[in-house]
């Protein structure tokens, strides 16, 4: 079998490693070993940065609209509600675009939300159900209230994982072969 020494290759890796740690302090940006921990760390903080920025934009895009909401005298969460059961299906991210620059059409909403929670009956103010999921709860609750307490079946013993059976058994076996060797 011929001999491979790798080199373009392993040149090639080392130049793009470099290239990707440019910028970095000291032998970071310089030396490939130090460049390759460094990179392959900061890879790793780009992925969770990635999904931590939609974490921070959704709770940056609540706290705006939070912010127009009681300037139009209402709570965020009422806000929300009442966009629901009028049904206005606006994402997050453009109500707080609206609430920054377009006050006056966020408050056309707000007074949406306020007559769509007044126009819900007493009590009732979370979104409707469609009316075939109202039949099968209510036929639910009823089929429920008809079962006898004996019918219903007594909770089963939970299950032990067959990890935790192995660590009983190796625990036993010493204690047997002890008293085998007693006797």
């Amino acid at each position: 079998m011929p001999r491979v020494k790798r080199g373009t290759k392993r040149r090639a890796s080392r130049k793009k490693t470099l290239a990707l740690a440019k910028g970095f302090f000291l032998t970071k940006s310089k030396l490939h070993r130090a460049a390759q921990e460094a990179v392959e760390k900061s890879l790793r903080y780009g992925y969770v940065g990635r999904r931590l920025k939609k974490r921070d934009f959704r709770s940056l895009w609540i706290v705006r609209i939070g912010a127009a909401c009681r300037q139009s005298e209402i709570s965020y969460s009422r806000f929300m509600n009442g966009l629901k059961l009028a049904g206005v299906d606006l994402n997050r991210k453009i109500l707080a675009d609206m609430a920054m620059n377009d006050p006056t059409a966020f408050a056309a909403l707000a007074a949406q939300a306020k007559a769509a929670i007044a126009q819900a009956p007493a009590g009732h103010t979370e979104t409707a159900l469609p009316q075939t999921a109202v039949v099968e709860t209510a036929a639910v609750e009823a089929a429920h209230a008809e079962t006898p307490a004996e019918t219903v079946p007594a909770a089963k013993k939970p299950r032990r994982r067959p990890a935790q059976e192995h660590a009983v058994r190796a625990d036993q076996e010493p204690a047997v072969k002890a008293d085998q060797e007693q006797e």
